[in-house]
Parts: structure tokens; C-alpha cells; sequence
């Protein structure tokens, strides 16, 4: 139940806080020409950060002249394959739920269904381990590239030490590091319902038809009741017989007297006719 109700959620924050993200980044350039000054430069960025076609203005301080720069590096890999694998998931998750609510009885004939939801399962546990964790470095290295003090570097002007520069403010990242945790909560999520699904499946009831000591406990129980009936004749034939702590030797004695006393006493008695 919780992976029907949650999966689909969990999927949905994952790739629209990634895949609709959009950030800026503002600095400044003060230059000795006061008029070539520019105090607010907006570099503007999104997603899937090929940041290498992502370009600026910036003033020379030489006059009117301006200089069109690009930031560095593509990310645009990690980013789009962990969106893509929580579309995926979530599309998925709906298709499992759809088949949970009204084929119940389709998706367990043959165990088909079980055995099909549980290889699913393991691969979208290992998909969101390996997307969220090369999205985690991918985010990383966005920020370094989108850092202001690092778009400082690239501009001309800021080089001369009679020029100001600064940064304005750096992007927002709240965004990108929801996605980042919601792609491992997916994970954790999918990961701990492989248990409940291997469970519908028939390899975990095949394992528990059978359980290995019965034949070895029935066996046991048989040897055990002779036993337990030698030790209860033993006791009543030392209770009737009271020759030491034997049964079986009192019980040979007391038949031997009463044997012996019953041919002797037979045999005085045929005499005396």
C-alpha cells in the first residue's frame, strides 16, 4: 500500500524539481570609465545544464565595447538520466497500481505478475541508486561552475586591478537538492519493497511448503513411545512384584512361585486320592 501511494509521489517531486529548474546568478563590473560600468549582470541557466551554451555580456572598460562569454562545462547526462528514470517510475508505479485495483486475478495467475513486478522492482532500486547518486555529482559540479567568484575569473575586465568586480548573489539550490533527496528516498523506497514483493511471488511459498525436520520430529515420536511404555510396565511390576528396583526380575519370580505352587500343589493333592 505504501508503494502504491507513495511511489508515484516521490517520482513526481524527483523529476519536477529537477526537470523544472531554472537559476541565475548575478555579479558586477565596476570599471574606472564609470560609464562603461555594468552593476548588474544576470547570467540566466536551467535545465538540462549544458552550461557551455549558456552566454553573457559583459563591458571591456575600453569604451563601449562588450564581450560575449560562456560558462563551462556540460551536465546535461546525469541530469536528464535521472529525470528519465523517475518518468519511468512513475508511469510505472500508475501502470502497478492500475493492475493491483482491477486484474488482481490476471496478475496472479501463472505467478506471472509477482515474478515480472519483483525483477522490476530490483532494476528501478538499482536505477535510482545510480541516477541519484550521478545526478548528487552532477549537482555538485554545477555549482562550482555556476559560482560567481568562478564567473568572475572568466571576464577580462575584472583582471585589471583598477576594476571592481563582485558577485551580487549566487543561484537558489533549495530546488536541486530536493530532487537530490528525493532520488534517494526512491530508492529507499523501492529497495524496501523488493521484501514485499518477493513475498507474492513463488519461490518465498515454495520455501515454506516443506519444513526440513517434520519427517525427523514424527520419527522421534514413534522411537520415543515404546520407551515411555517399558518405563510404566517396569514401575507396576516393581510396585506388584517388590523384588529390588527390576520389574522384570520380580515379575520372573512371583510367575515362578506361582507356577511351582500350582504343579507341587496339584501333584500332593493327586497323591493323596
Amino acid at each position: 500500500m505504501c508503494m502504491v501511494i507513495f511511489a508515484p509521489l516521490f517520482a513526481i517531486f524527483a523529476f519536477a524539481t529537477c526537470g523544472g529548474y531554472s537559476g541565475q546568478l548575478r555579479v558586477s563590473v565596476d570599471c574606472v570609465n564609470k560609464t562603461d560600468s555594468n552593476l548588474s549582470i544576470a547570467v540566466n541557466f536551467a535545465y538540462p545544464f549544458r552550461l557551455y551554451q549558456t552566454y553573457f555580456d559583459v563591458p571591456v572598460c575600453d569604451g563601449k565595447t562588450r564581450e560575449r562569454l560562456f560558462l563551462i562545462g556540460d551536465y546535461s547526462s546525469s541530469a536528464e538520466f535521472f529525470v528519465t528514470v523517475a518518468v519511468f517510475a512513475f508511469l510505472y508505479s500508475l501502470l502497478a497500481t492500475v493492475v493491483y485495483i482491477f486484474f488482481q486475478n490476471k496478475y496472479r495467475e501463472n505467478n506471472r505478475g509477482p515474478l515480472i513486478d519483483f525483477i522490476v522492482t530490483v532494476i528501478f532500486s538499482f536505477m535510482w541508486l545510480v541516477s541519484s547518486s550521478a545526478w548528487a555529482k552532477g549537482l555538485s559540479d554545477v555549482k562550482v561552475a555556476t559560482d560567481p567568484d568562478e564567473v568572475l575569473l572568466l571576464i577580462s575586465a575584472c583582471k585589471v586591478q583598477a576594476n571592481k568586480c563582485k558577485s551580487v548573489h549566487g543561484p537558489i539550490w533549495s530546488g536541486l537538492n530536493t530532487s537530490v533527496v528525493f532520488g534517494f528516498l526512491n530508492f529507499v523506497l523501492w529497495a524496501g519493497n523488493i521484501w514485499f514483493v518477493f513475498k507474492e511471488t513463488g519461490w518465498h511459498k515454495s520455501s515454506q511448503r516443506y519444513p526440513p525436520d517434520s519427517s525427523e520430529k514424527r520419527h522421534s515420536g514413534f522411537t520415543q513411545q515404546p520407551y515411555n511404555q517399558g518405563s510404566c510396565e517396569q514401575g507396576n511390576f516393581n510396585q506388584s512384584g517388590g523384588f529390588g528396583t527390576q520389574g522384570d526380575l520380580g515379575q520372573q519370580v512371583t510367575y515362578g512361585q506361582v507356577y511351582d505352587y500350582a504343579t507341587h500343589g496339584s501333584t500332593s493333592l493327586a497323591n493323596q486320592m
